[in-house]
């Protein structure tokens, strides 16, 4: 038997071509390297930056500028950029992302902004010289709302407010303020309700150029949103008993005598920031007061 002989299987030849990559093709240095990730500082983060071999903790960034801390308490200020290692790993160092504004933000830029009443800022005026018109509210707290509220606008145009000193004072109040053209009174009245004795006095005094108007409430208290004091209404208070004493006695605060009412009015007026606290209807009728005294000064000046 011959025996037979195998040839070897022919070997297969790999041609390295070292010319294949283009040296001059963009990106080719970094090819084969990690990319750096986009990542935010934080306090503590512990990085190294190449360049100085300097590896440090985070203490503060401001200015697009982060500074490290080693641990020999020695610091460095190296700029934001893909230009640090964090764990072994190339990242693209940033400054924190903004938190979206809350509503606290909001607020605070819509009072820098806007008036109480919500009436846009204009620029910086010198002090006016006050029209002769007025405007007339039933009592002290009635002006203390409108001034927190108002009052910017109030100043704006020239107008004062002044207060009574209860709805049986007004016509003697309105035959000695004499209104006529350029010289108007607007009045806000507390319960104007149809059939009530403040309804009969306003038919008494209403005029050319007198304007009463006012809410239906007993008391400008309850023109303010009872949320704002914990309540979801305003409580009905028997008839007979002071309605702002009930009142008091219903929130659970002193209400013995008229300190303790003083005091119960300015914890209630200090959750006033603004329109949005109140009802809008005593919105619109304040708003009707500025428009009819300032109107007739318009008038004049026309």
């Amino acid at each position: 038997m011959v025996a037979q002989v195998l040839s070897p299987a022919p070997r297969r030849v790999f041609a390295v071509d070292r010319y294949a990559r283009d040296v001059l093709t963009p990106g080719w240095q970094k090819a084969n390297r990690p990319s750096a990730v986009k990542t935010p500082v934080e306090r503590d983060m512990v990085l190294e930056e190449p360049t100085s071999g300097f590896v440090g903790a985070v203490v503060g960034w401001e200015n697009g500028v982060v500074v490290l801390e080693d641990r020999k308490g020695k610091r460095r200020s190296f700029p934001f950029g893909p230009n640090f290692w964090l764990d072994g790993r190339p990242v693209d160092l940033a400054a924190p992302a903004r938190p979206a504004p809350t509503a606290r933000d909001r607020s605070q830029q819509y009072n820098r902004t806007h008036t109480a009443s919500g009436s846009r800022v204009g620029p910086a005026e010198k002090a006016k010289v006050a029209l002769p018109s007025r405007i007339y509210v039933e009592g002290r707290h009635d002006a203390e709302l409108v001034e927190k509220v108002w009052g910017a606008d109030l100043r704006h145009v020239g107008v004062v407010v002044e207060f009574l000193g209860g709805i049986d004072d007004l016509p003697a109040i309105v035959a000695e303020f004499a209104p006529t053209k350029g010289r108007r009174l607007g009045v806000l009245v507390d319960h104007l309700v149809p059939g009530t004795k403040e309804w009969r006095i306003v038919e008494q005094v209403s005029g050319e150029h007198v304007f009463v108007t006012g809410h239906e409430y007993i008391d400008i208290w309850a023109a303010i949103k009872p949320a704002r004091v914990g309540l979801t209404r305003w409580p009905d208070i028997p008839r007979g008993t002071d309605w702002k004493k009930g009142t008091l006695a219903a929130l659970g605060w002193p209400h013995a005598d008229q300190t303790d009412v003083a005091q119960g009015w300015k914890r209630i007026l200090g959750q006033v920031s603004g329109w949005k606290d109140l009802d809008p209807t005593l919105l619109t009728e304040v708003e009707k007061l500025i428009d009819f005294v300032t109107d007739d000064h318009i008038d004049r000046e026309s």
